[in-house]
């Protein structure tokens, strides 16, 4: 990886992370056209854990902008906020599920879902739901995006239903922050709550899953790329993601999700027309062993 192709998958990780178009989707296929994912099998285990490990500039990013949030949970979690408390009880409820299903299904997820159809078929789906929930939400009447309930009104109950919603996220394609919104939505939440839980419950499940693969496929992911790379990969998560949030929120103020439904589809249409051509292979080449100095054993 050079420095500039890790800036590439910093500035789309960045940009996608919060917004509900997958992040992962996103970079997997990116990753393939940079020519990242060829090779051995080493090698598609540290591009699949760079994708997730540079999340960590993201995440920085959203603790900067919810600083005030952030500051209400930590007094919360030693008892001198009962609303912060609340909040913390309720991110946390909404996390288990995805700590269960990740740690136990993780292996196959990555084995069976991370490749460019599977993202094709997740991109079609969600872009699908996008357009549903806006027509809905358009039969429904005239309702702002802040009509509903408000965040801190959320009961442990209907995190824990966000919470499994959030478990279709682990489809690369699907986008985390997508199904937690709408899974939000459709509890009672307004648009503008659902959107700052997302935000707030991706912090500690983007976090856990950086530190897992980190664990897990630190090893490898620096054996193949230098510190260096992270660090600038990173840095440029941290920078879009800034402008990203700070964007969707402002957007979401006014409008509906509809625009992103629309990408959703598009980015579909694209990269299944760039597979049928061959543009893109979605296929890690096998390792042929070397034989050059395997020499036949001594007649007896």
């Amino acid at each position: 990886m050079t420095w500039w192709q890790a800036i590439i998958l910093g500035i789309v990780e960045g940009l996608t992370e919060y917004l509900p178009v997958s992040s992962t989707g996103h970079l997997l296929v990116v990753q393939e056209l940079l020519g990242l994912t060829t090779g051995s099998e080493s090698a598609k285990q540290a591009a699949d854990a760079y994708a997730i490990c540079i999340q960590a500039g993201a995440i920085v990013a959203v603790l900067g902008l919810y600083a005030g949030r952030i500051k209400q949970m930590t007094l919360g979690l030693i008892g001198r906020d009962p609303a912060g408390q609340r909040l913390v009880m309720n991110i946390f409820a909404a996390f288990v599920p995805a700590a269960f299903i990740g740690l136990t299904l993780n292996d196959p997820i990555k084995k069976y879902l991370f490749g460019p159809w599977p993202i094709v078929i997740a991109w079609l789906f969600g872009g699908a739901v996008i357009l549903l929930a806006d027509r809905w939400h358009a039969h429904r009447g005239d309702i702002t995006p802040r009509e509903g309930m408000d965040l801190m009104d959320l009961t442990w109950k209907l995190a824990l239903v966000v919470g499994f919603a959030q478990c279709l996220a682990m489809w690369p394609g699907v986008s985390r922050s997508l199904i937690t919104i709408v899974a939000g939505v459709l509890v009672g939440m307004s648009l503008v709550s659902a959107v700052e839980f997302s935000f707030l419950l991706g912090v500690v499940t983007l976090g856990a899953a950086t530190c897992y693969d980190l664990l897990k496929h630190g090893r490898v992911m620096l054996e193949n790329y230098g510190p260096l790379e992270m660090l600038l990969g990173s840095l440029a998560a941290f920078i879009s993601a800034v402008i990203a949030v700070k964007w969707m929120v402002s957007y979401l103020k006014r409008h509906g999700m509809a625009v992103f439904g629309y990408y959703r589809i598009a980015a579909a249409v694209v990269v299944a027309v760039m597979l049928i051509t061959g543009v893109l292979g979605g296929q890690v080449e096998p390792v042929v062993p070397d034989t050059s100095e395997i020499t036949a054993p001594a007649a007896p």
